[in-house]
């Protein structure tokens, strides 16, 4: 990494291709668009291409040395690099159905951890940040910016759990997800990467999800570390940009040594 930037100069960064690109998608919400199915069968629609390439040309002109991670084009440069990973619409069930439930990842990984993350929620105007040693911060829909702090809840059974959707848990996971949804005090479906911050702000305790990948997930590592919580695969292992498919985040690292051998 240059030294001429400094970790404040590329939070700002971030905050612009985020910023930036969010806006882009949201000239294709709730507008026709075509819908096609990747080979995972997820969807992508034109947006998700458009958003990723722009977010690709501002990272390529300001960083050339640096790689880019992105859900849509993959792999850019050497991972080793000062590694950029983007998700230029995470959530694309919620945009192609309307709801406001989707978001724009940016994530900055240095040496395969994440030092900088960005949510950034376009149809809601709101944004989580978190970067290392500077805190993790919520702006709401008025511009006004708050420190993210995690909710002190250390028993699954005061717990308010959510996750994306049973749907994606295979079946030899289900149960697991169905017993700790049972001994939380509440559990909520749906949401994407949204759910990370309400837990980062305090409002929710304990996210489980499935089948993600570095993309789904490195923006939102130090958005949760920053703002106290703890957020890990479900061996318990810190994520980096070769993590995959299965993350636990959670309010204490109480909670979350309570169920983590439910999983």
């Amino acid at each position: 990494m240059d030294g001429a930037d400094s970790m404040s100069d590329l939070v700002d960064f971030a905050f612009e291709i985020a910023g930036s690109a969010g806006s882009h998608a949201t000239e294709w919400f709730r507008r026709p668009i075509d819908i096609n199915t990747k080979d995972d069968e997820s969807p992508v629609t034109e947006a998700d291409r458009r958003v990723e390439e722009a977010i690709r040309k501002a990272i390529s002109a300001r960083f050339p040395e640096h790689a880019i991670f992105g859900e849509e084009y993959g792999i850019e440069g050497d991972l080793d690099s000062p590694t950029w990973v983007v998700d230029p619409i995470d959530g694309t069930r919620s945009f192609i159905s309307g709801s406001p439930l989707w978001g724009t990842l940016v994530a900055l990984a240095i040496q395969g951890r994440s030092q900088i993350g960005v949510v950034e929620m376009p149809a809601l105007r709101e944004r989580w940040t978190g970067a290392t040693g500077l805190g993790s911060w919520f702006v709401n829909s008025s511009g006004l910016r708050t420190k993210c702090q995690v909710r002190d809840c250390r028993r699954l059974a005061d717990a308010n759990f959510y996750t994306t959707s049973p749907l994606y848990f295979a079946e030899s996971e289900r149960d697991q997800i169905l017993g700790i949804s049972q001994t939380a005090r509440m559990c909520r479906f749906g949401g994407d990467c949204y759910n990370y911050g309400l837990l980062a702000s305090g409002h929710i305790d304990l996210v489980i999800e499935t089948r993600m990948e570095p993309y789904d997930f490195m923006a939102l590592v130090p958005v949760i570390e920053e703002a106290g919580g703890i957020v890990t695969d479900w061996e318990g292992k810190p994520l980096t940009i070769t993590s995959g498919k299965r993350v636990i985040a959670a309010s204490t690292a109480e909670l979350h040594a309570e169920v983590l051998p439910l999983l």
